[in-house]
């Protein structure tokens, strides 16, 4: 049975549109089989039929039993509910009200239409229901992914034990079209990968030893092995669940007001009732009661805020499970109502527009061998952790220094490099490490843009390397993309401007800004908000955190991500895609145009309705079809969101 807990939420709001959906799955036992709903509305059929085709109603008081029993059936949850809550002195609210216009209706003999009313209300509950589980499940489906049971390496053997009993540090056993459980790093040679649990495509994914595995992926070709990183709980896939699951419950400022209105609304409605009821009596003659009864019912029931209050959030899980779909998390819907409003989107350089990894652009040489001076360039580097060496150590190749001799290695702090390889001095850094050892080298090196390894060997000059991130390859038409909206472009780097500038003009970025320390960032993002504008800022970095926190939409890089700017992020893009970003707005676009579709349309079909309902033109039969017509037609609408297209 349904609980008091059903229908409150964290944010402290009661939610009547959650006590739509729960409403039919009140009672386990009736209405997950429908039953009493079929048989209630296969008695309203052949009650009819021998009314309007026959020409036979029933005598009293046996019409009152039969449809009394349907009545009972079709509208059991709804009167328990009703007087559930009418105990707790709670009136307002649709349950209440659609109880009290059929009983009324059963009042004053309109038999077949009360249960008529009970039924396709109640109908029109079976179909918001099964429209948001459809919704939920599909978010859930996304992700909910994580296996039951992994092969894990103990004591010679592997045992097959469920992933929550796997500790860091051990290793695990993937097969071939099994997925991954938990976080890890790859102990095989090579191995391939399908993301698209995390990412939203699937392409595969190469991995070598040592890189990063998530759980989620699926293994797509060999028995693979893998070092467990972290604890089945704290994988990226399960914070990923969790998220998502959260999104479902920080409402957006539509659904919050639509709560607030129905609140209003419904006290409004019966006073307006009674009085369509009661006021006649001083201004109509004769006045006849049940008429004006009758009239007061018919406003009664098409006031129903269902189609609102159902619609609105089951449009905003559509909008959360599209974005999942594409590799996009939300973190609550409130966020897709964020989306819409964005006018100005500044981003972070490496890693969110570059893919975050060095490679090697240019080798310039003066009286020295291309491929000798990349060799001695990369014997030195070898030594080093930083990530422009081991840019050139692989960019020499893994065997290329094999039959080098490297000795007497020495980091020389903000300069490079000193050691000597097969007997040669060779020094490797910027160009303050040539100045300070007083060796000549070209002017036009200090016009170079890129970041630059300087070479030297035995005191003289041999030529330089140059080395750049490299741009991701859909980072110009995600701009693009953006400037079509009209949205003004904005990039922070903590590299040189040189370089930043160089990015900017590729791209076609607005204005960029360089040789930025966090704290600068920062007071960037603060400016344009000081502005007016509406910020969304995408990062990737720990060092972005502070300022995706302060931007009106945070928006990290998932899959390079750091966890702490993914925790911080209201938005989290998958696959690292910066066209992502784009994508993430024109789901919020539809998600709102779709949500307020649904509002218009109730609203103006309620309003002719209770003008015709008042008028004495339209009959309880108009109202209930309109009322349950228009809410079906929004939730059509609103699942037209789960299988939009973008």
């Amino acid at each position: 049975m349904e609980t008091e807990h059903d229908h409150n939420h964290d944010d402290g709001h009661s939610h009547d549109g959650d006590a739509n959906t729960n409403a039919i799955a009140a009672d386990s036992s009736g209405w997950k089989s429908h039953w009493q709903l079929l048989l209630a509305v296969l008695i309203l059929f052949v009650m009819l039929t021998l009314e309007f085709g026959f020409d036979y109603v029933p005598p009293f008081p046996v019409n009152l039993i039969i449809f009394g029993i349907a009545y009972l059936l079709a509208g059991y949850n709804v009167l328990n509910l009703a007087f559930r809550k009418a105990i707790r002195f709670d009136f307002f609210n649709e349950f209440f009200l659609m109880s009290v216009a059929t009983i009324g209706a059963f009042a004053i003999g309109s038999y077949s239409e009360g249960v008529a009313v009970m039924v396709f209300y109640s109908i029109g509950e079976w179909f918001q229901e099964a429209a948001v589980n459809r919704a939920k499940r599909s978010i859930k489906a996304l992700l909910d992914i994580r296996p039951d049971e992994v092969s894990v390496k103990r004591n010679g053997a592997v045992q097959v034990v469920h992933p929550n009993e796997v500790k860091p540090g051990e290793t695990i056993q993937v097969k071939p079209g099994e997925k991954v459980a938990l976080d890890g790093e790859l102990i095989s040679e090579k191995a391939s990968f399908n993301a698209a649990a995390l990412t939203g495509e699937s392409k595969p994914d190469s991995k070598s030893a040592g890189e990063s595995v998530y759980a989620g992926m699926i293994n797509l070709n060999t028995v693979a092995e893998i070092k467990v990183t972290s604890a089945f709980t704290d994988s990226k896939l399960s914070k990923i669940l969790e998220m998502v699951q959260d999104a479902t419950a920080r409402k957006s400022q539509t659904q919050l007001f639509i709560s607030r209105f129905a609140k209003v609304y419904t006290p409004i409605v019966f006073a307006l009732a009674i009085m369509v009821c009661l006021v006649p009596y001083f201004f109509v003659d004769p006045y006849v009661f049940n008429v004006w009864f009758y009239r007061a019912l018919v406003f009664l029931v098409i006031s129903c805020p269902c189609a609102l209050v159902v619609s609105i959030p089951l449009g905003y899980f559509g909008g959360i499970g599209l974005a999942s779909r594409n590799g996009i998390l939300f973190k609550g819907s409130n966020f897709l109502d964020v989306m819409t409003k964005i006018d100005t989107v500044v981003m972070d350089k490496t890693g969110t527009l570059t893919e975050g990894v060095f490679e090697v652009q240019e080798v310039v040489t003066q009286d020295i061998e291309e491929p000798y001076l990349v060799k001695l360039t990369a014997a030195i580097e070898s030594h080093s952790t930083h990530p422009i060496a081991q840019a050139v150590v692989k960019y020499a190749g893994t065997d290329a220094t094999k039959e080098m001799t490297v000795g007497q290695v020495e980091e020389i702090s903000g300069h490079g490099l000193k050691g000597t390889v097969d007997g040669k001095e060779v020094l490797a850094g910027n160009a303050k490490l040539l100045r300070k050892f007083n060796i000549d080298y070209p002017a036009e090196i200090e016009n170079v843009v890129y970041t630059i390894v300087v070479v030297a060997v035995d005191k003289q000059y041999k030529g330089y390397i140059t080395i750049a991130d490299k741009i991701k390859e859909d980072a110009a038409h995600a701009i693009q993309s953006l400037h079509k909206l009209n949205i003004k472009t904005v990039m922070l780097s903590g590299d040189k401007q040189s370089v930043v500038d160089l990015v900017a003009k590729e791209l076609g970025i607005d204005n960029a800004y360089g040789d930025l320390l966090p704290e600068g960032k920062v007071e960037k993002v603060q400016a344009l908000k000081n502005q007016g504008r509406h910020i969304a800022f995408v990062g990737d970095g720990v060092n972005d955190a502070p300022v995706v926190a302060l931007a009106d939409a945070g928006i990290a890089m998932g899959g390079l991500g750091s966890d702490a700017t993914i925790e911080t992020a209201d938005i989290v893009i998958q696959n690292d895609q910066p066209s992502k970003i784009f994508t993430a707005i024109k789901v919020g676009k539809v998600t709102r145009n779709i949500v307020w579709q649904n509002i218009v349309m109730a609203m103006v079909v309620k309003v002719i309705v209770l003008a015709l309902g008042a008028g004495g033109i339209a009959t309880l039969w108009e109202a209930v079809i309109a009322d349950v017509g228009v809410a079906l037609l929004a939730i059509l609408n609103a699942v037209r969101i789960q299988n939009k297209r973008l």
